[in-house]
Formats: structure tokens, C-alpha cells, sequence
């Protein structure tokens, strides 16, 4: 999603309720080469608004993955579940860090929807983060 639309003092106060960090896969502005982009949670094409709610920090390759999705399927359960939503979901409550900090697990159908969708993992995402491991620049540790 292009910023153009969203003021600047509005994009600055997502970015800081979001610590600089992708909403979905956690990424830090600081680690990652491109703009952290803004999302609309529920798209715009499906009713969503620019509204701040609706509105969260997302990486380009989530916000890329994540199109005009506001659900996903479980793949455990099968369900139509709705995606994780940065603004009022808990990250931890819904995903937590393999052991080595480099691939995102989902905890519940949303984050196992949420991983899926989003491809979270994607193998080329998953040897970056084992980079900023190393470097001790991730996982956040919040």
C-alpha cells in the first residue's frame, strides 16, 4: 500500500505504536532495507477505511502477500479463519519463535492462517533472519 494517501503525522503514529516493526512477521525498520509499509488491516476493497485502527506497519513482502485478504484458511483445521490483526491482536498470543529465532510458528488457527497466508516463512526470509540472529538484531525481545 502506497503512503501517499495517509498523512504524515498519521503514518508516523502507526509507525510507533508498531515500534518500527513489520505487524505480521515483527521485521525492524531498522534491520530491513525497504520502507515498512502501511496496511490496511481490512482492505480498502473490502470496506476498510483509512482510518489509524485500520491502519498498521507492514513489511513488503507481508503487505505484498497479504493483498486484499482479511482471512485466511487454518491449514490444520481447515477453517476460514480471519487474519491476525496488529492493532488489537497480541503477537505472542498467536505466534511464537522456533528455538533458533529464524521461523515464526502459529500458536492458534489465526496465526497458523496468518503464517500461511503471508508465507511468514518464506525460505529466503527465514536465512536473512538467521543473519540478524547472528548479528543479535532479532527476534525483538519484547
Amino acid at each position: 500500500m502506497s503512503t501517499g494517501r495517509i498523512p504524515a503525522a498519521v503514518r508516523r503514529r502507526v509507525a510507533q505504536a508498531a515500534r518500527q516493526r513489520c505487524g505480521y512477521c515483527q521485521t525492524s525498520q531498522l534491520v530491513v532495507g525497504p520502507l515498512l509499509e502501511i496496511d490496511h488491516i481490512r482492505p480498502e476493497s473490502r470496506g476498510g477505511t483509512s482510518d489509524e485502527s485500520n491502519l498498521c506497519l507492514a513489511c513488503p513482502l507481508c503487505n505484498g502477500a497479504k493483498g486484499n485478504r482479511a482471512e485466511a484458511t487454518d491449514p490444520e483445521s481447515g477453517a476460514v479463519i480471519a487474519l491476525f490483526n496488529p492493532r488489537t491482536d497480541v503477537w505472542s498470543e498467536h505466534f511464537a519463535w522456533s528455538d533458533n529465532g529464524t521461523v515464526i510458528r502459529g500458536r492458534t488457527a489465526t496465526g497458523r492462517a496468518t503464517v500461511a497466508a503471508l508465507r511468514l516463512n518464506d525460505p529466503d526470509m527465514v536465512v536473512t533472519r538467521h543473519l540478524w540472529v547472528e548479528a543479535g538484531w532479532h527476534p525483538p525481545r519484547d
